[in-house]
């Protein structure tokens, strides 16, 4: 493995339909691994060829037709690991891979969880949380395995990570229940928040901004829902974090924009 390593995450809203930005993000950032969540297409007609062109020849895909789906494309060797069914019922929302030095990547897609913070009135939120509660389970179990653990979280956890936590309180992405249990998941194998890491809140760090905004960044109402966590031997390693803001004005848009974190192995 190189003595370098950069790693890209990116909620792509549909991969086919955006293929033309991941290819500008590619040429622009060159990182060498990207993790791909909403995907929205299944393996057999996945856009692989752009990738192989560019140099991202190792491919582990997790598709479904229209829905979620998760992709892992890198130009360093990756060994296929697990899929994890931290939903519970079929739906692609993770892969896991493991790099040549043993570091594994896991990339997952947690559930947006509807518009009702209520389990009763709204099972999606009781999805949700039932999610993040098996994330929990497996990540206490990890036995001090060195992880990255990536991808869109769909919480913002911190009062800076909205653009207005008092009005995002009772609003899925940043009610107290998903932030208590998202911190939950930090504090279950020492997770360290990369982000947060090299830009300390109360730092602006948005990663989405809603598709409704007229005007998306003069409004900025923004939301750090994407998340980079790397247990701490190998959080030691890295050198840089930054986000691709630029990302959400190209083309036709993702509403996320992509995250890149540097090592230095």
């Amino acid at each position: 493995m190189a003595d370098t390593l950069s790693i890209a995450s990116w909620n792509i809203n549909s991969v086919r339909a955006r293929i033309d930005i991941v290819e500008q993000f590619l040429t622009q950032e060159s990182p060498d691994i990207l993790c791909l969540q909403e995907t929205k297409v299944v393996n057999e007609t996945f856009p692989a060829d752009m990738f192989r062109r560019l140099g991202y020849v190792h491919q582990v895909l997790n598709g479904q037709k229209m829905h979620h789906g998760v992709a892992i494309m890198s130009r360093v060797p990756i060994h296929e690991d697990d899929r994890l069914d931290w939903q519970a019922n079929g739906e692609a929302r993770h892969v896991g891979v493991r790099l040549d030095n043993g570091v594994r990547i896991e990339n997952v897609y947690v559930p947006a969880g509807g518009d009702i913070a209520d389990r009763e009135q709204n099972p999606k939120f009781g999805q949700k949380l039932d999610f993040l509660q098996r994330m929990i389970d497996w990540s206490s179990a990890l036995d001090n395995k060195p992880t990255i653990l990536t991808g869109d979280f769909n919480i913002a956890p911190l009062e800076c990570d909205v653009w207005s936590h008092k009005q995002l309180l009772g609003v899925v992405s940043h009610t107290p229940v998903e932030c208590d249990i998202l911190a939950r998941l930090q504090a279950s194998n020492d997770w360290v928040d990369i982000g947060r890491h090299f830009h300390p809140a109360p730092a602006r760090l948005y990663t989405w901004w809603s598709y409704r905004a007229k005007d998306w960044a003069e409004s900025d109402r923004g939301r750090r829902l994407d998340h980079m966590w790397m247990t701490r031997d190998v959080a030691d390693k890295a050198v840089g974090h930054r986000v691709v803001e630029p990302a959400r004005n190209w083309g036709k848009p993702s509403d996320h924009i992509p995250i890149i974190t540097d090592f230095a192995f």
